[in-house]
């Protein structure tokens, strides 16, 4: 049996070749009546149910897969996005953002079929070249991790530009290396009093007066300067986060004891520093990991976040014990309670905007990235004061502020030119609950018969904010015009990476 000329090429490349029939086969003869058993039956060997050692073959002459460049160029272009989502991973953005972008990237620059794992470390892709080429395998490990969101604003206008076919892989090899290896954008004793400023303002946000602002900022202050000696000897963080704690708490006890300035409310000093210790862990990550199925990253962050926190609890703990050993210490100061009113709620819409800007700025922003983190820091505030006025409870008011944050920043930051991430993270910072963390703390630590119940709030509240933030941007999606084909593949919230891959890709 022949095959026709108009079959010939999709045969020879995805079809069985039909098998000829034996040539001692005789053929039928018409119009004679052959006895069941006289003679075998003709085989129709158009049909592929041939016996052992006849099954048909694929042509061996072409490969299976798509065409891909020399194995150079496919080294390259893996270690080029590589690099890129390390950048990501390190700078807290998803899993799911990480591996959305890295696709994106292997599709413009020519390797269509990659496959990308992403766990809390590292980072592997594998690039499938067809059924004759084995797979080239890359992977990286993700070591340092830090707060610099000039480096991944950057890094996300550069993927964007890949991505559109503006930039070669070359040129695009050397700006990543510029991002990577140049400093930071402000000196690190600006971020110092960042931090420092950001301590101020959740005084004020949490009912505190100008006296207890100052005394806020200089122990803020102190603690980060604090943190980075200690991390000139590679002391863990978990350790930083304890020195924190105690250093915070201490500094309070002894202001109340000493008398050295008229302050009400010196918890709120305490609440202001656990805030400033809180914020910069990967909370709302690991709730975005969690709920886009990336569950060994989610699993990671979460050990990190639990980590840091009871870092942040023992330091806290120790302070409120041994600081009656002290002779100078008569008391402890007591948890404040603090309700709002309406007179109140312009100065915590302002407090929270300059708490998120300087978040935003110890992260070394830029000026554009500060107005925004500010304006998202209003809103979260003014939603939770608001929510707090007509009644409803902690837990809610945050998830529905951090929601209408997320909401904002999922809508606005991309014709903005910034990355979500950063203004959602910025947003719900002044939000955290600092002021719920010490006050389980001191329940436990020195009232007698302490319960886990409000710690257990205060977690609850964190999860809220995370879950909160992720929703928001959850619910931007369709607002949103242009979405790419990928977005719409891969299931759940985006907070970084492009919004536009190359069409054709992950068919």
């Amino acid at each position: 049996m022949k095959i026709n000329q108009r079959g010939r090429a999709a045969d020879r490349k995805r079809g069985w070749q039909l098998l000829e029939a034996p040539a001692n086969e005789r053929p039928r003869r018409s119009g004679r009546r052959v006895e069941r058993g006289s003679e075998p039956r003709s085989r129709a060997w158009q049909i592929l149910e041939a016996d052992t050692g006849e099954q048909p073959a694929v042509a061996q002459d072409s490969a299976i897969g798509p065409a891909l460049p020399d194995d150079a160029r496919v080294n390259f272009v893996l270690d080029l996005a590589l690099r890129i989502g390390e950048v990501q991973m390190a700078s807290g953005a998803g899993a799911s953002d990480v591996t959305a972008t890295i696709l994106a990237l292997t599709s413009a620059l020519g390797l269509p079929h990659c496959e990308v794992d992403v766990i809390f470390t590292s980072i592997t892709v594998t690039c499938h070249r067809g059924s004759e080429l084995s797979p080239v395998t890359a992977l990286r490990v993700v070591r340092a991790r830090g707060l610099d969101y000039s480096r991944l604003t950057d890094t996300e206008s550069l993927v964007q530009r890949i991505t559109r076919g503006r930039v070669s892989a070359e040129d695009a090899y050397t700006e990543l290396q510029v991002i990577t290896t140049r400093p930071h954008p402000y000196p690190r004793w600006i971020s110092t009093l960042a931090w420092g400023g950001m301590a101020a303002f959740i005084s004020l946000l949490i009912g505190g007066d100008w006296a207890t602002a100052l005394i806020a900022f200089v122990i803020s202050s102190v603690i980060d300067r604090v943190g980075r000696l200690l991390n000139r000897f590679a002391l863990p963080f978990f350790f930083q986060q304890v020195v924190g704690g105690f250093v915070a708490t201490l500094a309070a006890v002894l202001v109340v004891n000493t008398s050295w300035l008229p302050i009400e409310r010196p918890t709120i000093v305490v609440a202001a520093a656990i805030t400033v210790l809180l914020s910069g862990l990967s909370t709302v990550s690991a709730v975005q990991d969690a709920i886009t199925g990336y569950n060994v990253t989610a699993a990671g962050r979460t050990t990190e976040v639990a980590m840091m926190s009871a870092g942040l609890i023992t330091g806290v703990a120790l302070a409120l014990n041994t600081a009656p050993l002290f002779a100078i210490v008569q008391k402890t100061p007591p948890p404040a309670v603090y309700n709002s009113t309406a007179l109140d709620l312009p100065i915590m819409v302002i407090a929270g905007a300059g708490a998120a800007a300087c978040f935003a700025l110890a992260s070394y922003s830029r000026l554009r990235s500060l107005l925004i983190a500010a304006a998202a820091g209003a809103v979260g505030s003014l939603g939770y004061g608001v929510l707090g006025l007509f009644g409803a409870d902690q837990i809610t008011a945050s998830a529905v502020a951090a929601t209408l944050v997320g909401f904002s920043g999922g809508v606005l930051a991309r014709r903005l030119k910034e990355t979500p991430l950063v203004i959602a993270v910025s947003g719900i910072t002044p939000l955290l609950p600092g002021l719920s963390t010490y006050r389980g703390l001191y329940e436990m630590g020195v009232s007698p018969g302490g319960e886990l119940g409000t710690l257990m709030t205060a977690v609850a509240v964190g999860l809220a904010l995370a879950a909160g933030v992720v929703l928001g941007e959850y619910f931007a999606q369709p607002v949103r015009t242009g979405l790419g084909r990928l977005e719409r593949k891969l299931a759940g919230p985006r907070m970084a990476g492009p919004l536009r891959p190359k069409s054709g890709r992950l068919d």
